[in-house]
Order: structure tokens, then sequence, then C-alpha cells
């Protein structure tokens, strides 16, 4: 049994689809899409660019540290901005891997957070003097990645793959 397949069976026997999904958590788009080339290399961009937004939110940590090493005062705001940002890219990665699953509600939290994340990042990072310089890059920096995840999924072909879910009438 593969890890991916292990895991897969973990979330599903906790039914957490359903806690995260709610009324769309069994909606799955067809499986001829998930297969398509353009899905496939979709899916791929969105692996790479939270690989960056982990290696971003990794530098931020690992800065603090070695200012802090070197007797530097780091505010509190910036390791609480650094925490934050490697939680939710976290989230982003299980957003991803149940929206490559073929989950709509993956892929509409998904294309949510990317939409609202870099709006909020960019506005706490204009409140002057909130953090350090460096800080302030690592923010347009995460803003920017997730700008591009965004983009990918709001493709024509995104979201032709992952077409709202018809409602039912009520009995």
């Amino acid at each position: 049994m593969t890890l991916p397949s292990l895991a897969d069976r973990v979330w599903c026997r906790l039914r957490l689809d359903r806690l995260a999904g709610g009324r769309q958590a069994g909606y799955v788009i067809r499986q001829d899409m998930l297969a398509h080339p353009d899905t496939v290399r979709s899916f791929r961009w969105i692996r790479w660019l939270l690989v960056a937004e982990t290696v971003v939110g990794l530098a931020a940590i690992v800065i603090a540290i070695v200012l802090t090493h070197v007797g530097q005062t780091v505010p509190w705001a910036v390791w609480f901005r650094a925490t934050v940002v490697l939680l939710i890219t976290l989230t982003l990665y299980v957003f991803a891997w149940r929206a490559q699953l073929g989950y709509y509600w993956a892929y509409q939290r998904l294309r949510l957070f990317s939409r609202v994340f870099p709006i909020v990042t960019l506005i706490i990072a204009a409140i002057p003097g909130l953090y350090p310089f460096w800080m302030v890059v690592e923010q347009i920096l995460f803003s920017v990645l997730m700008v591009g995840i965004g983009d990918v999924l709001t493709s024509d072909h995104m979201r032709s793959t992952f077409p709202k879910p018809v409602r039912r009438p009520a009995p």
C-alpha cells in the first residue's frame, strides 16, 4: 500500500471530507477530467508553487532564528506571522491533495484562499513598522505565489474541470 492511498483511507475513515466539505463533501468530478493532461499539468504547477511557499515560510523562520542568535530582537509579530504562513501552507497542501483527487469542495477552498490570503497579507504588510523590511519582502513573495496558485485554479480549463454542483430540489 502506498503512502497516498494509506493517507486517503485514514482521511476517509475519519470522515474529514464531510467535515471540511459540508454538503458538497461527496461531489467528485469525472475521472476523465482528472486525467486530462491540462489538469495534471495544473496540479503539478500548484504543487511547485506550494513547495515555493514552504521554502519562503521556512526561510522566514530561519532568518528570525539567525537574527535572534546574533542578538537582534525579533518582534513577536514576526514569529507569529512566520508560523501562520507555514500552517496556512500545510492547509493548502491538504486542499490541493483532495482537489487533485477530484473533490470539488477542496478545489473551491483552494481557490478561495488563493484569492483572500494575498489581499490580507499585503494589507498587513502595508502597516508601517509592524514588520522589518525582510518580513515585508517575505509577505510580498507569499502573495505573489498565492496569486500564481489562484491564476492556475481560475484558468478556463480548471473552471470547466470543476463545474459547480447542481443543486437538487428539496423533496
